[in-house]
């Protein structure tokens, strides 16, 4: 398959799980990241405001809020730039894709990130990630020296997935039955 016949196979997947149901199995991703030593040793964590379709993040920011310093990206200018999660009522719609973004100024200081956790349509065995197409994680992902883990449902992980020399391989992955270092 190629990164659109792919991307129309996860989609087709997705139907298959009501909204409540892919919460419930979020719940088990967040669990395991949770239990993992890159997220425990972490102080500053970049994680997404996740859509309908994704390992639903909301609560598992909700719950960290107070016990480290949360990061959200922001699409500016066709790039992803990071701006702090300060709670719900700093978050205001993206116009174009409608999700929520944190409102304030940039964060820079992009050294000081101990981990990321990266959203995917797919991923495969050998760590490789496919987004939705738009390359801004692409972009962002080579400026950070932290470990990038992947987080997705277990349906999302292929033997092997299309990639090109622009994708970033992530340095784990977890689902909700799966962690692949």
């Amino acid at each position: 398959m190629d990164k659109s016949e792919l991307r129309t196979h996860i989609r087709k997947l997705k139907k298959h799980y009501s909204k409540e149901e892919l919460q419930r199995k979020s719940i088990q991703v967040i669990k395991r990241i949770e239990s993992a030593t890159v997220f425990r040793d972490a102080e500053v964590v970049m994680c997404y405001w996740s859509m309908d379709d994704e390992v639903y993040t909301h609560g598992f920011m909700d719950k960290w809020l107070f016990h480290k310093l949360l990061l959200l990206p922001v699409i500016e200018n066709e790039q992803l730039i990071i701006k702090q999660f300060h709670g719900l009522k700093s978050m205001k719609p993206d116009p174009r894709f409608g999700i929520l973004e944190p409102e304030g100024k940039e964060f820079i200081k992009t050294d000081n990130i101990d981990l990321i956790l990266v959203p995917g349509v797919a991923f495969d065995k050998k760590k490789n990630r496919m987004g939705r197409g738009k390359a801004f994680y692409d972009k962002l992902l080579p400026k950070l020296k932290c470990p990038k883990v992947g987080i997705c449902f277990d349906f999302q992980i292929m033997n092997d997935i299309p990639i090109n020399q622009f994708d970033i391989p992530m340095d784990m992955i977890i689902s909700e039955s799966f962690i692949i270092e």
